[in-house]
């Protein structure tokens, strides 16, 4: 049994990676280019990735390939269809990241309506010493006492997070689909929620139903000027709007941890945000606590092993 991790510097050099429990070989690659990827799996039984995308023609020309063990619990980089045509057993690992993901969403959510970004550049440049008193009112401070949170996804990064909002006091609303036209009980509409809300986060998986799902029609509901968070997948986010609604004042600040290019070139408009104290971009790292990571890999091994017992 061949076993190919494709991406292995996506989990850090700290996090073990035990061995599989049976006969094989296993080769690790810090990273794979996409034209290095049919070459390099070539004769694996078994491929190990995370980011790195697997589609239909690259399926297609791997014949032995029986497994693909997804390092996260997003799989919108292998084509799905083409494994279930060919057979081709994909698991990914869920739950893992909750508490992680929850934590980093509020950590911008915190950064954001108590503007430590600001405070912090003022700081640096001297604007406490020049004032001449103990403290600068350079940034609104907004609590987050009896604000309102929607949450657009209800699994259990969402359920996570609204746990975590209302031990703040905050008015917790899990949307509904977008576009739809009834909703499920207790559930509030999208478009309604966003000329509701105070925080937008999200925390769905990216599909083709949803790439887009924040545009310049949905900033421009946003009554409130709410904070926008997206610790899911960058692709969820048209992101030139989104830069456009910042500097139009349509939302109060952004809190990105992906993006639709990881990482994302010079020009792209987040770059052109960096400068500003009302948004704050992570390098896809709320997924990343050292317990979650360790778990992902413990995970995925023992998904192998079954893989293979169950034969």
């Amino acid at each position: 049994m061949k076993i190919v991790f494709l991406d292995r510097a996506t989990l850090a050099e700290s996090v073990a990676l035990r061995r599989p429990a049976f006969d094989h070989t296993w080769t690790d690659y810090a990273q794979t280019a996409p034209d290095q990827v049919l070459e390099r799996l070539g004769e694996a039984d078994i491929a190990v990735v995370n980011k790195v995308k697997l589609p239909r023609d690259i399926l297609c020309a791997l014949p032995k390939l029986k497994m693909i063990a997804v390092t996260a619990t997003g799989t919108d980089n292998v084509d799905l269809d083409t494994c279930r045509e060919r057979g081709i057993e994909v698991r990914n690992v869920a739950g893992y990241a909750k508490d992680t993901v929850a934590e980093h969403t509020f950590a911008l959510i915190l950064a954001l309506r108590r503007a430590i970004p600001g405070y912090m550049a003022d700081v640096a440049k001297g604007a406490w010493q020049a004032s001449g008193q103990f403290c600068i009112h350079t940034h609104p401070i907004k609590e987050l006492r009896g604000s309102r949170i929607a949450i657009v996804g209800s699994g259990a990064i969402g359920q996570a997070v609204a746990n975590i909002a209302r031990a703040f006091g905050m008015k917790v609303a899990f949307t509904g689909r977008k576009g739809a036209t009834q909703v499920p009980e207790g559930r509030m509409p999208f478009e309604e929620a966003l000329g509701w809300c105070d925080v937008l986060t999200l925390h769905c998986p990216l599909e083709h139903s949803n790439v887009g799902l924040l545009g310049r029609a949905e900033f421009e509901k946003m009554d409130r000027a709410p904070i926008v968070i997206n610790t899911a997948r960058g692709g969820l986010i048209v992101e030139d709007d989104l830069a456009a609604a910042l500097r139009e004042g349509l939302i109060s600040g952004a809190g990105v941890d992906a993006a639709s290019a990881e990482p994302p070139a010079a020009d792209h408009p987040f770059m052109t945000l960096l400068d500003r104290p009302d948004f704050i971009l992570t390098p896809h790292v709320a997924w990343a606590g050292e317990a979650a990571m360790q778990t992902v890999a413990d995970s995925v091994i023992a998904s192998i092993e079954a893989f293979v017992e169950a034969g």
